[in-house]
């Protein structure tokens, strides 16, 4: 069988084959992120994950720190808290930083423009891959234990032997579960 633009799936029973075709969006191997709505309920913090166009190796140094700091802090619709700069790519945690919250996509969006139009090596350009990948924390045992993957991100890419070691981390506001 053949199924273009979709994930076929087949279902077989004893005298019945029923067809399902999902949407990528709905693949396990899903080429753009699903961004839910937020859950204004209850705290929110979201891990979010940015890359660099074509994963380009351009982000762990001092100056682009400074950069990505100053944006988060100009950025004050969400607020940032641990966040670990890779060479390709950016794992932060972020929560509101007003009620009801601002939209995600429009934040990231905000403090990727400022970084990119602030840039230190205007050689670099473009920086960002258009979209991002976000995952909305259910508790906080969550963000203690992603936070444990990302801080160990540098060690098990080979970049320094100890989480501590690695320069390009920190933690800008506490973000707390009522």
């Amino acid at each position: 069988m053949i199924c273009y633009g979709g994930l076929a799936v087949v279902f077989l029973f004893p005298g019945v084959v029923f067809l399902h075709v999902l949407d990528m969006d709905d693949a396990v191997g899903r080429r753009r992120p699903a961004h839910w709505p937020l859950n204004e309920a209850s705290q929110t913090i979201v891990f979010l994950t940015v890359c660099t166009v074509g994963k380009k190796s351009i982000l762990a140094n001092e100056d682009v720190h400074r950069v990505l700091l100053t944006a988060w802090q100009e950025a004050r619709s969400w607020w940032v808290g641990r966040y670990v700069i890779m060479p390709n790519h950016v794992h932060l945690f972020c929560a509101p930083g007003e009620i009801p919250p601002a939209p995600l996509g429009k934040w990231v969006a905000y403090w990727k423009s400022w970084a990119a139009r602030n840039w230190p090596r205007g050689g670099e350009a473009p920086v960002w891959q258009r979209d991002f990948w976000d995952t909305q924390l259910r508790q906080g045992e969550s963000y203690a234990q992603k936070w444990e993957y990302v801080r160990r991100n540098p060690v098990e890419a080979g970049l320094v032997d100890q989480p501590d070691d690695w320069l390009y981390q920190g933690e800008i506001e506490v973000l707390t579960w009522r």
